[in-house]
């Protein structure tokens, strides 16, 4: 009698096999301990190279009625939805010298968002905006940024290039004093934090990466003085460089196009390949606008949302590489394929990303000509381990006789030299060093953010976590920190369009002002019993994502999973196991209940 397997066109017990043996040679005991701080001499990796240094300003010791700390989406989002709620001065704090946030940071050649700009984008109905692209560019986003602030006129009190070192409570005054690096002493009824994730870089602890004696830099700092261009390409001054990128994520993937062209010799450092799917981009249709109602935008967010977390839907509004896997899970039920009514959910699941897999490295060795090559650049884990990647000039960059990949074999680099990159003994000299390694994800809050948080009590919300675990109120309050609000997924959310959980917790934070203000109050804070609830409903709720993920004790090390080290700890910081449609679900009704239960009002 034939077995449900025997129509699958590949092995599903050799390829988890195949999957395990991979993560296993990049297990690492240091997880997150192996990257470096951008400090001490390293700093220089974080310099701005976007702009002048600052002009000398008095120090501010001024009040506002909120300050946001980060100006990109999350701190644009909050302002907007403050705007709307009412609130009057909303002053943001970027340490850019523009707001744009992440999308400051990421001006390297290629960069452009990896979820379509329709959902991506946030607030389009309210400013009036479509985006010209599928997948919009970095100028774009970044004006986009812009367009957002100036419409919602919160440019007026915004303070840039200016970096929070210090956030201290003051009881008796009921207001949080906000020290920077520019002596500014500010005064705000509330803060919110909307650092987000990406703004920090980190970089590889090589041995010897203090004493590379060409040139270096990272990708969130782009040294176009040095490589002529600009964010869409042309590299003219790398003709005579040779150039090593060290890293293959989603970063790596977009600019290595660009540095493929232009540079005398690229060599691509890489440990753990990506997937790479077609990118498939397209220009706004012309009528696009004309047919779009009241609603479209958080209609359309909520579609990709739903299908990501596996609920189909009559209508794919979207249709992309994201939502591929559940649209193919729904497309095995439905013709019957590989014995699917015999097979538990999560396992039809697993299926189908496998075979979108399949087809993902099958595509590799359809569009890279050295067979060497093309093995080395198949990635073998389940899709949603690492970020997915969609591009289509990546792969055939490969093909270039000027392009060389170094596969570490999950190593990673040996060391680097005065004058090069070593890998398995053997050195390749290079003029100019790119760090593609991306930013601190799993590091302590505080070290992410930058600056030190001190609560009623004089305790730094580091050292009250690193003490108890993560203890918060649906992820933005925390008991002893007062009119303070936690912008981000850790005990949230976890959505892969980002900007609406952030547009969630913008929701949130403005909801919870106006009632304070609506009501007379001046303190809000989580209660001891309530963060205590909701903490261990995280740990006890903690759980994977789609078909083997999100970065799963299973899949290959990386951001997602503590890079493969497993937790000293319950997973305090996971974000709700329950899914984000149940969490934004849960949210709206804890809004419209109206009592703000859980929280402590003075």
């Amino acid at each position: 009698m034939a077995g449900p397997d025997d129509d699958l066109p590949f092995d599903p017990d050799a390829l988890r096999a195949r999957y395990r043996a991979e993560r296993d040679k990049r297990l690492r005991a240091d997880g997150n301990d192996q990257y470096l701080e951008v400090a001490g001499g390293l700093a220089r990796f974080a310099q701005d190279r976007y702009a002048a240094a600052p002009a000398p300003r008095a120090p501010l010791t001024d009040e506002v009625d909120v300050l946001l700390v980060g100006g990109g989406f999350g701190g644009l989002l909050a302002g907007a939805r403050l705007r709307q709620a009412g609130v009057g001065r909303v002053r943001i704090v970027e340490k850019g010298a523009q707001v744009g946030g992440t999308w400051y940071w990421n001006q390297y050649p290629g960069a452009q968002c990896d979820i379509e700009s329709y959902i991506y984008l946030p607030l389009l109905e309210e400013t009036g905006y479509v985006p010209t692209e599928k997948y919009a560019r970095a100028r774009e986003i970044l004006a986009h940024a812009h367009r957002i602030a100036d419409h919602f006129d919160l440019h007026r009190d915004a303070v840039l290039q200016t970096e929070v070192t210090e956030l201290v409570w003051d009881d008796a005054a009921a207001r949080w004093t906000v020290r920077t690096n520019r002596g500014d002493a500010m005064r705000a009824k509330y803060v919110a934090m909307a650092t987000g994730p990406l703004h920090r870089p980190k970089l590889p602890g090589v041995p010897g990466i203090d004493e590379f004696e060409g040139h270096a830099f990272h990708t969130s700092r782009w040294d176009y003085e040095y490589t002529g261009g600009g964010p869409e390409g042309g590299l003219d001054r790398l003709g005579s460089r040779r150039v090593a990128v060290i890293g293959t994520g989603a970063t790596a993937v977009q600019c290595v196009p660009h540095l493929g062209a232009a540079a005398e010799h690229l060599y691509v450092f890489q440990r753990t390949p990506s997937s790479v799917d077609e990118r498939g981009n397209a220009p706004t249709p012309q009528d696009f606008a004309a047919h779009l109602a009241p609603g479209w935008h958080k209609a359309r967010v909520e579609n990709f949302n739903a299908i990501l977390s596996g609920l189909p839907q009559e209508t794919d509004l979207v249709d992309d590489g994201w939502t591929d896997i559940v649209n193919r899970m729904v497309a095995i039920y439905r013709e019957g394929r590989h014995g699917a009514l015999e097979r538990p959910f999560a396992e039809v699941l697993e299926l189908a990303n496998m075979e979108k897999m399949e087809e993902l490295r099958a595509r590799v060795d359809a569009l890279v000509e050295d067979p060497a090559t093309a093995e080395a650049l198949k990635p073998w884990y389940a899709m949603f381990c690492k970020r997915p990647c969609f591009n289509d000039e990546y792969l055939p960059t490969f093909n270039r006789p000027n392009v060389t990949l170094v596969d570490t074999a999950g190593k990673g680099v040996e060391r680097i030299t005065r004058t090069g990159v070593v890998v398995d003994g053997t050195e390749y000299p290079v003029d100019c060093i790119v760090f593609a390694t991306g930013f601190e994800v799993g590091t302590d809050y505080e070290r992410r953010a930058g600056f030190r948080v001190v609560g009623r009590d004089g305790r730094t919300l580091t050292e009250k976590w690193a003490a108890d675990g993560m203890r918060t109120l649906h992820g933005m309050h925390s008991h002893g920190y007062p009119n303070l609000f936690v912008m981000g997924m850790n005990q949230g959310a976890w959505t892969a369009n980002y900007t609406q959980l952030l547009d969630e917790a913008a929701t949130q934070v403005a909801y919870v002002v106006d009632h304070l203000e609506s009501h007379g109050l001046q303190t809000v804070e989580a209660t001891r019993e309530a963060e205590e609830d909701w903490s261990r409903t995280i740990v006890e709720h903690a759980a994977g994502g789609i078909g083997g993920g999100i970065g799963g004790s299973d899949c290959t090390p990386g951001y997602y999973n503590n890079e493969g080290r497993e937790l000293d700890g319950p997973p305090w910081a996971a974000p709700y196991g329950g899914g984000s449609i149940a969490f934004f679900s849960m949210m709206q009704a804890w809004r419209d209940a109206g009592d703000l239960a859980g929280l402590a009002l003075g």
